[in-house]
């Protein structure tokens, strides 16, 4: 394999990582943009990550979890109240059953103050036991209006990239590694800048050590991001990649890290937003084929669902494949 090196690339540039290679084609990079590390050694009872994983969370595991604690905290006050007596007026039924399904109805009227007036506690123990239910019903449901709203007002880019990544016929006989991106959202993306991270696995002394190389692309930054963006890394004489092979990609278990970084209108804020793409995503000879149309009004139509979209084509013979063949010619 043959890495052009370049003045002014800095092979050490790791993103964090190191020089620690690549096994068994786990990337750097997950596709979501987050970080492919496995993390241990902190106790069971560790606090430190517990705002990050509720506010990060789907929604689906977030209303579960705010589902089941309601149902946990209510059933465990209804087992109380049965427990110290069941010291309640309004009680119905004779059954242990009956009971028990008023003390939690009472608990879940008391835990969110809504107190319809038809189950009232009695005594001292009962209605100590009310108060504190509802202290703790109060910080609750603070606690979880304040993550609902940190989850909705969070800034955050939402990105769909292209599944493939192709080398493609670019300009006049040239070649380009090239993919798409498009906004998920309706929200204005000014001020993008996109930043990719070439890294590969080099044997140095009978050692594997991570190679990292930042790419030149035709455009580095876009004012605004009305329609889908194909990025472009021109694959001519300056790129550090211009000689390697679908093989020597596979080989060395390359990978291309994307970093994009706009601002967003709607928040006032930056945003970021991550991939990475293994060298089993490139696919070499292919084109994209049109993301947007127009309608009947002449007005652009962007199809996102088309944004992965691609044809096969012949790619041009490089200037340096030539030269390559020539000189096996010529031994």
């Amino acid at each position: 394999m043959a890495i052009h090196r370049r003045k002014k690339i800095n092979p050490e540039d790791d993103l964090g990582f190191g020089t620690q290679p690549v096994m068994k084609n786990q990337p750097l990079v997950n596709k979501d943009g987050t970080v492919n590390v496995k993390r241990k050694g902190l106790s069971n009872f560790n606090t430190s990550n517990n705002y990050h994983t509720l506010i990060t969370m789907s929604w689906t595991r977030f209303w579960l979890l705010v589902l089941s604690g309601y149902i946990i905290v209510n059933v465990v006050f209804a087992f109380i109240y049965v427990w110290t007596g069941l010291h309640l007026d309004g009680v119905e039924g004779s059954t242990g059953l009956d009971h028990f399904l008023t003390a939690l109805f009472f608990s879940a009227q008391t835990i969110s103050t809504v107190g319809y007036g038809h189950i009232s506690p009695k005594g001292v123990t009962t209605n100590s036991i009310a108060a504190l239910e509802s202290m703790m019903g109060l910080l609750a449901f603070a606690l979880a209006t304040g993550l609902l709203y940190g989850r909705f007002s969070r800034p955050n880019a939402k990105i769909i990239y292209s599944k493939n990544i192709l080398v493609a016929p670019y300009l006049d006989n040239q070649r380009g590694l090239m993919f798409r991106l498009v906004n998920k959202r309706r929200n204005i993306l000014l001020e993008l800048e996109i930043e990719i991270i070439f890294s590969f696995n080099d044997h140095v002394d009978g050692k594997t050590i991570r190679r990292f190389y930042p790419l030149e692309v035709e455009r580095k930054f876009v004012s605004l991001l009305s329609l889908n963006w194909t990025v472009v890394h021109p694959l001519d004489e300056n790129s550090p990649i211009k000689d390697m092979t679908q093989e020597d990609m596979i080989r060395d278990e390359a990978g291309f890290a994307v970093l994009l970084r706009a601002f967003d209108d709607t928040f006032s804020q930056t945003v970021h937003s991550r991939t990475f793409y293994t060298a089993e995503d490139m696919k070499w000879g292919a084109k994209f084929k049109p993301v947007f149309d127009r309608d009947k009004d002449g007005r652009i139509v962007l199809d996102l669902s088309k944004i992965s979209d691609h044809e096969l084509v012949e790619l041009p013979v490089m200037d340096s494949i030539l030269a390559a063949g020539d000189k096996n010619l010529l031994e």
